[in-house]
């Protein structure tokens, strides 16, 4: 965007903003403009605003990905496969069909979800070509994939008739288009969002939500309560809650698990409805787990994959599985080699996690 344009804030900040603006597509007028500026601490500018950490993160990132712009990545975790999604300019058909492919010899998956992207940022042609050869295999019935556009751009969506018409011919009562939102505060569900929403349901797809509960964004059972109860009013499924994974750039979005579970416990108790079933998960290297309660100094977890259950000593100040003691017992943590790049490490989990897939690049 051309952040000259923009008229609210001080100087100062927009030349923040135009500093970040060029790495990130999916900035634009309308969602600025629902910063409040005479708020210090608004959420929405905490949610797109970095700080000088995550900016010097944000150039390693960008550098890294110039370095190295691959297409898709082909994952497989039990059930439900992933083609791991780039730019339009970077993903070939091939690469694509060779995922493609993999899904059409195993008859056991029956959903695929397109990640690395947000998927609405996709060409709508670009999108109708995946939707149209994945949804061609017989025995693959759920197609998913996130994005943040139905309330960072909801004009992507409801003045895109080709991108609705190309939802409705490829979600049925036979097989199903989920767009898996991220919406992190009440104040993104405005008009707009909500007209997105609907133009995406009326075209057939199930939206659902997943948000991350972040300090000084959404860490209130007051804010949480509310986005649950108008994400239920809007036909939007509340789906996850999730610990966010902690990284050098985000440091100062993270929460003790237990002042977490807190949180969402209170947010559920005065919500109504459908928001009352939302779960509170993390997604580890060693698989999604839901935290089912932390009570005493103790963290009870459930491997949602597998249904094997924890109980754990949860220390205060632990924000992470790893922050928990033993934590090693139920996953074998690879081995790092000198040289080898930390995200690339897949861990081998223990027996009772191979009976579903040995391929656990990235678990559902």
């Amino acid at each position: 965007m051309d952040t000259g344009q923009l008229t609210a804030g001080t100087q100062a900040e927009r030349d923040q903003f135009e500093q970040y603006a060029e790495k990130c597509v999916l900035w634009n007028e309308y969602y600025l403009n629902l910063i409040d500026w005479s708020d210090p601490h608004d959420p929405i500018q905490k949610l797109i605003l970095p700080n000088g950490d995550e900016l010097n993160m944000m150039d390693r990132i960008w550098a890294a990905v110039n370095e190295f712009p691959n297409g898709a990545e082909i994952n497989r975790g039990g059930d439900c496969f992933r083609i791991r999604l780039s730019s339009d300019e970077a993903l070939t058909d091939s690469e694509i069909e060779a995922g493609l492919q993999q899904i059409a010899a195993n008859s056991e998956i029956s959903s695929v979800m397109l990640t690395g992207e947000d998927g609405l940022t996709l060409t709508t042609p670009k999108l109708r070509d995946i939707l149209t050869k994945a949804s061609e295999i017989d025995h693959v019935r759920i197609i998913r994939f996130g994005s943040r556009m139905p309330v960072m751009n909801p004009m992507r969506i409801y003045e895109d008739e080709d991108l609705l018409e190309t939802i409705k011919q490829h979600s049925s009562s036979e097989k199903r288009i989920y767009v898996m939102a991220h919406i992190n505060h009440p104040r993104e569900l405005t008009a707009e969002a909500k007209r997105g929403f609907t133009a995406l349901q009326q075209a057939g797809a199930v939206v659902v939500n997943q948000t991350p509960v972040l300090k000084g964004i959404n860490d209130d059972p007051d804010v949480l309560s509310d986005l649950l109860d108008q994400l239920s009013w809007a036909g939007v499924t509340p789906y996850d809650l999730f610990i966010h994974r902690p990284e050098a750039d985000n440091s100062d979005s993270g929460l003790p698990l237990s002042e977490a579970y807190r949180i969402v416990e209170q947010a559920k108790a005065r919500t109504s409805g459908l928001g009352k079933r939302v779960r509170l998960s993390m997604s580890h290297p060693s698989g999604k787990i839901e935290i089912v309660a932390i009570k005493d100094g103790k963290a009870y977890l459930k491997y949602l994959r597998s249904g094997h259950m924890l109980t754990i000593d949860c220390p205060e100040e632990a924000s992470w599985f790893d922050d928990l003691p033993d934590h090693e017992q139920d996953w074998n943590q690879p081995e790092k080699e000198a040289g080898s790049n930390a995200s690339a490490d897949v861990p081998e989990p223990k027996t009772w996690q191979q009976t579903r897939s040995t391929w656990h690049v990235i678990h559902d």
